[in-house]
């Protein structure tokens, strides 16, 4: 046991001296206590005991969540038990998982107020992976701040290389699952990009047939056959904007939104242009869509293309860009995986099993 012991200290404690009676600690901001013990099959089993320590109450309460709610999502996703003692949390199971415990808890402790349930579950899965990557890292600078004072950052790895790629490139195709926040970052950074006085206005368009519903065919004005569809658009505008801004914005033509069929014939300088749901846009509009482009101009097209609503035969231009533009300098194209998704935690388990029922149905 002695030599195993020295082996274990050796390649896994590089320059710290561990003893393994139990009335000694270390002082390094933390105490460990290396267990080891012979379980029942006669194997040697290693039990770290960790004791992460916390600033002061405050970031007690943030990083443990509302009645330890974050502590318990940790604990079930890396099997190991976290114990409040005052400002010290102490953390006990298998070493590796202990570790990444402590490594998600460190994360989540330099994050500050802002701290969301989904940080929690996604610096868990950072966790999982090996990935390394701080949560401060993926938020980076705040992309822009709501009329409420909320600042919107990224979430996710995906999330953060999508807004660098907007910041790099006039042309961006955010390609994804729902829920992985890629209408919504667009629309913050558009806003932003306002604000900056980087253009003059915003302009949001989906194609506005969809499922079939030719516009033509609905009743009412213009804004009441088209609301219905771009009531998405409005929401993400309301949410960062407010609605009395969004209102005057549009009255003066800051804020444009419109379906695609009515940015033929235009030429859009000096604009922020988003198209949305772009996999139902056919490759016909599509190039008619990205020719519009004028000077001191931006576009970003967002779509998923597992959700192809086009009637039979049409085939959708999201699809057919990527093979026709991919190499065009100035475009850049962003994959967003079902790790991006920043909604409900079931919504990521759903897209999951959905995409492996398509995949066993061929």
């Amino acid at each position: 046991m002695q030599r195993l012991c020295g082996s274990f200290c050796e390649s896994t404690w590089s320059r710290i001296l561990v003893s393994f009676r139990s009335t000694d600690s270390l002082h390094l901001g933390l105490d460990l206590l290396i267990i080891i013990a012979d379980d029942i099959s006669g194997r040697v089993s290693k039990v770290l005991t960790e004791t992460f320590y916390l600033r002061d109450n405050e970031q007690a309460q943030i990083v443990s969540g509302k009645h330890d709610a974050h502590l318990r999502m940790i604990e079930a996703a890396l099997n190991v038990r976290i114990v409040p003692r005052g400002l010290e949390l102490a953390i006990s199971g298998d070493t590796t998982e202990v570790s990444k415990a402590a490594w998600v808890l460190r994360n989540l402790a330099s994050l500050g107020p802002d701290l969301t349930g989904h940080d929690v579950h996604y610096a868990i899965k950072l966790a999982e992976t090996g990935d390394r990557t701080t949560l401060q890292e993926i938020s980076g600078e705040t992309v822009v701040t709501t009329h409420r004072g909320k600042q919107i950052r990224p979430k996710t790895t995906g999330q953060r290389r999508y807004i660098s790629a907007i910041a790099e490139n006039d042309i961006v195709f955010g390609i994804g699952p729902a829920g992985t926040g890629k209408t919504y970052l667009a629309m913050a950074a558009a806003i932003a990009a306002l604000k900056r006085k980087e253009v003059e206005r915003i302009i949001l368009t989906r194609p506005a047939v969809e499922a079939g519903e030719h516009l033509g065919f609905l009743p009412g004005d213009l804004q009441d056959k088209v609301d219905p569809y771009l009531r998405p658009l409005y929401d993400a505008l309301f949410d960062v904007l407010g609605q009395e801004t969004f209102l005057k914005y549009r009255e003066k033509g800051i804020v444009e939104v419109a379906p695609l069929a009515y940015m033929r014939g235009r030429t859009l300088d000096d604009s922020f242009i988003i198209l949305d749901e772009a996999q139902n846009a056919t490759t016909e509009q599509m190039k008619m869509f990205l020719t519009r482009l004028g000077f001191g101009s931006k576009a970003v097209v967002t779509g998923d293309i597992t959700q192809v609503d086009l009637p039979r035969g049409k085939y959708s231009g999201l699809i057919a860009v990527q093979k026709i533009l991919r190499e065009v300098p100035g475009i850049a194209f962003c994959y967003f995986r079902d790790s991006d998704v920043v909604r409900h935690p079931l919504v990521q388990r759903i897209i999951q099993a959905y995409q492996a029922y398509e995949e066993r149905q061929g």
